[in-house]
């Protein structure tokens, strides 16, 4: 089921936790090449932050991960919770599930035993994660969440300053 503040409202941010948003998005172009985007906002007691970036030969769900792992590596304190909101269930499902134990038992190997997808990145963002706080919420994608939608657009700003 998917969790989010309300909608049109800033009440969540009043909160003593640093909110998180994270999108990640990636499009083909002329030449068959993937190019990806991320984008990130982060809230605590009324100041914002944007971020984002980009990267050719990419997939959507390195993006989605890049999202978190770039927004995460900000935090300037680690004694404060984090609600991250994601719309990627890729992303939630394995932080909420812990899936990741499982990968590092198996040597990062899933069910199949075929190597993880973007283990790189799921290692990274695994170790940030341990050194926090932080609640993954999963969103639905362009639903009209202003901070979701904000975050997508930087995404894609990604993508533009890359090709």
């Amino acid at each position: 089921m998917a969790t989010h503040p309300k909608r049109g409202t800033r009440s969540h941010l009043k909160t003593n936790s640093v909110v998180i948003y994270c999108d990640g998005a990636c499009s083909g172009n002329q030449f068959g090449e993937n190019v990806g985007g991320w984008g990130a906002i982060l809230s605590y007691q009324g100041k914002t932050k944007e971020l984002h970036g980009g990267e050719r030969n990419t997939t959507n769900q390195r993006m989605e991960i890049m999202a978190c792992i770039e927004a995460l590596q900000q935090l300037r304190r680690n004694d404060l919770p984090v609600d991250l909101y994601s719309d990627s269930a890729y992303v939630v499902n394995c932080m909420q599930e812990k899936w990741y134990k499982q990968w590092e038992r198996n040597g990062w190997k899933n069910t199949k035993k075929q190597p993880v997808e973007n283990q790189d990145l799921w290692s990274r963002l695994v170790k940030l994660v341990g050194a926090l706080d932080v609640r993954f919420h999963k969103v639905t994608g362009h639903s009209g969440i202003t901070m979701n939608e904000r975050a997508d657009q930087l995404a894609r700003q990604g993508i533009r300053e890359v090709r």
